[in-house]
């Protein structure tokens, strides 16, 4: 199987240097299966820890490309 994406939640902000940064939870993964893509998602995230600024019903989680880890 091949990871496409990793599925990850905001979690937090921080400050570096002057400039607000966001945090990152990763929470899953989405896999290219031999019948199509599917979505693991870890047993332990719970959506309804994930602040909304805006106070709404609905939480975001974005995609990224998995990067290329160096091995030690």
């Amino acid at each position: 199987m091949k990871k496409l994406y990793e599925v990850v939640a905001k979690v937090g902000e921080y400050q570096k240097d002057g400039a607000t940064k966001a945090r990152w939870q990763t929470v899953g993964a989405i896999l290219e299966g031999e019948n199509g893509p599917f979505m693991l998602l870890a047993k332990w995230f719970n959506p309804a820890g994930v602040v909304d600024a805006k106070g709404g019903d609905s939480v975001m989680l974005s995609l990224f490309e998995p990067k290329e880890r160096e091995t030690p």
